[in-house]
């Protein structure tokens, strides 16, 4: 496959984000990462996202409790989940958010994590889902900054590669506290933050408010990230106006394109748009992203783990132009054969002459 991993040229300082990012003793050149989804980012879309020129891509959430209790000895569904997530083969730099609320705990996971070669930790302390907060571990930690920054100062100190949080502007609305959570987190060694912004109470109701993201970035000397309702190039460049940040995240847009970060990185870096992906090689990056899970995961799960994916990417060839026929996406979600899956993928991008001729 061609590699479009390279997204800064000679014209870096006509760019909006001209400086590469000190993330500790990390420096990032590309000013535009893949945000941690639980169920997307994947070892394969990482990997992807990466080769397209993504400064970071952020694995799943690891849970350190399933983590920790594995690697004593202790295997779970869960903990075996955790260490595939946790994977970075072929991913450099690599970057493990992990997730808890016991200090101990997460800090012994993020000793695992480092020792099976992360280069960047990040906490997590902004997932909504009831699941997590109903655990007191993401977006729930906000409602204790002193819990909050213990843990922080537990991984800090269990590690030697650079630690980022990333939150919400707060529980809700009447507690926007993600300046105060911000100063905690640099006072015991974070070296990033990363900010959604909206509050836990929103969920991903309405819109990401940027301009809220500011007063974190006012609040702290280490790089803040923007994050939520980022999808494509100038709306990158408007939410790094309005927030103040120094990168953008983007996450749910880059599903079934994982180019895209690529993409708004080169933009942000040069000032003008990347030539597009050429359709040849959006298709085999779909083909490659299929069989790297059914490895992975086996040919069962890893074709029923797909699915979201294989949405995903022909959802978005439909929006541009080179999209399947109704049956052929029918089968392509549903189908338990990965050769009838693989085959209805060698077609797309194809334009509506080629589909027909074929």
């Amino acid at each position: 496959m061609n590699n479009f991993a390279h997204p800064v040229s000679t014209a870096r300082k006509t760019g909006f984000a001209a400086e590469p990012v000190h993330i500790g003793g990390l420096a990032i050149d590309a000013p535009a990462f893949l945000a941690p989804m639980a169920g997307v980012t994947d070892l394969a879309m990482r990997r992807l996202a990466r080769r397209f020129g993504a400064g970071l891509a952020f694995s799943e959430m690891v849970a350190s409790d399933d983590f920790a209790q594995s690697a004593r000895g202790k295997p779970s569904n869960g903990g075996r989940e955790s260490f595939l997530r946790a994977q970075g083969d072929g991913i450099k730099p690599h970057a493990v958010q992990i997730a808890g609320c016991a200090p101990e705990s997460l800090a012994e996971a993020a000793r695992l994590v480092q020792d099976l070669g992360a280069d960047l930790i990040d906490i997590n302390m902004g997932c909504p889902a009831k699941r997590v907060v109903g655990g007191a571990a993401g977006s729930a930690l906000m409602r204790d900054l002193d819990h909050a920054a213990r843990l922080i100062a537990a991984v800090t100190s269990a590690v030697s590669i650079p630690v980022s949080v990333k939150m919400r502007l707060g529980w809700d609305e009447n507690s926007l506290n993600a300046p105060e959570l911000a100063r905690r987190a640099e006072a015991k060694g974070a070296a990033m933050v990363v900010v959604h912004g909206r509050t836990r109470q929103q969920f991903y109701r309405g819109e990401a408010d940027w301009a809220a993201i500011r007063p974190v970035c006012e609040a702290v000397a280490i790089p803040v990230v923007a994050n939520g309702d980022c999808r494509s190039p100038k709306d990158a460049r408007e939410m790094l106006a309005q927030s103040g940040a120094k990168v953008v995240m983007i996450g749910r847009a880059a599903l079934g394109q994982p180019w895209l970060v690529g993409d708004i990185a080169y933009f942000l870096s040069n000032g003008c748009e990347r030539p597009c992906i050429p359709a040849p090689v959006r298709r085999e990056a779909a083909r490659e992203h299929f069989a790297t899970l059914l490895d992975l995961l086996g040919p069962e799960q890893g074709l029923r783990h797909a699915r979201k994916h294989l949405a995903a990417y022909a959802d978005v060839a439909a929006e541009q132009g080179g999209g399947l026929d109704l049956p052929s996406r029918r089968r392509l979600v549903s189908s338990e054969d990965a050769r009838e899956v693989d085959d209805i993928l060698a077609t797309l991008y194809d334009s509506k002459s080629e589909q027909e001729a074929a």
